[in-house]
């Protein structure tokens, strides 16, 4: 009995160890409350760029990985891509910005 409780309790400790190390971000993957963050900063970049009058109309994709965010996208002219690039930068947990949008 003594010996079958250990074993339980053995493979209850490996089971936690292999949920808890399925959550935990690697170099190539992020974890999952990095994801939510990456999460919440897209939607208040992308809230952002619809606020901003001179931008609402161009269709601008925006994807964040670890706080950069990469804009792509098409707008009209250089002061565009330096109007997007300067809203994203101005969301609090931005780390960089990526500023891939071409003028069309």
């Amino acid at each position: 009995m003594l010996k079958l409780n250990r074993l339980v309790k053995i493979l209850l400790c490996c089971c936690m160890l292999g949920i808890f190390s399925g959550c935990a971000s690697t170099q190539k993957r992020e974890s999952t409350g990095e994801f939510i963050d990456d999460s919440v900063i897209t939607t208040k970049v992308k809230a952002a760029l619809f606020d901003e009058l001179t931008l609402r109309s161009f269709k601008i994709e925006v994807k964040t990985y670890r706080g950069v965010v990469q804009l792509s996208g098409f707008v009209d002219s250089q002061d565009s891509v330096r109007k997007a690039g300067d809203v994203a930068r101005g969301i609090k947990g931005v780390a960089s910005v990526s500023n891939d949008l071409i003028i069309k």
